[in-house]
C-alpha cells in the first residue's frame, strides 16, 4: 500500500534522520502559471539528500517545464541532484512536445509506470 503524505509531514522529513523511504511527486501544474510550483523541487532535491529515493512524474500541465527551452525550468537542477524526473507520455504527446525538445537527463514515463512507482512498498505519493 502506499502513502500520500501532506505538505507538514514532508517538512517534517526533510528535518529529521532516520527510516528511509521512496517518495514520489506528481506535478500537475503548469511551472509558469503556478507560483509555488517550487515547493515540488525543494522537497524532492531535499529529500534525496537526506537518502531518500525521491521520484518527481511530470504530468498534464507540468510537463510544460520539461522542454530544454523553458526559462525558469526547474527540472534541469532537479535532474541534477539525482532526483530521477518522468515525465507523462500521453501529457507530452497532448502538448506536442516530443523527448528531443526536453531536458538532458529526463524520462518518459506512463500511466502504468507511475503506478508502479506508487504501490512500492515504503512509498509516500504526493500529489501537488
Amino acid at each position: 500500500m502506499f502513502d500520500v503524505v501532506c505538505c507538514a509531514t514532508l517538512y517534517r522529513s526533510t528535518q529529521k534522520g532516520g527510516h528511509l523511504s521512496n517518495y514520489v511527486f506528481i506535478e500537475s501544474r503548469d511551472p509558469f502559471d503556478s507560483a509555488d510550483t517550487n515547493f515540488v523541487s525543494e522537497t524532492a532535491v531535499a529529500l534525496k539528500k537526506k537518502g531518500h529515493t525521491v521520484t518527481v512524474f511530470l504530468v498534464e500541465n507540468g510537463v510544460l517545464g520539461a522542454r530544454k527551452q523553458a526559462a525558469r525550468s526547474q527540472v534541469p537542477a532537479v535532474v541534477e541532484s539525482g532526483v530521477t524526473v518522468l515525465a507523462d507520455d500521453f501529457s507530452l504527446q497532448k502538448r506536442g512536445i516530443s523527448m528531443e525538445e526536453c531536458a538532458p537527463g529526463l524520462q518518459s514515463g506512463s500511466m502504468a509506470h507511475l503506478i508502479e512507482l506508487i504501490v512500492r512498498e515504503n512509498t509516500k505519493a504526493v500529489w501537488y
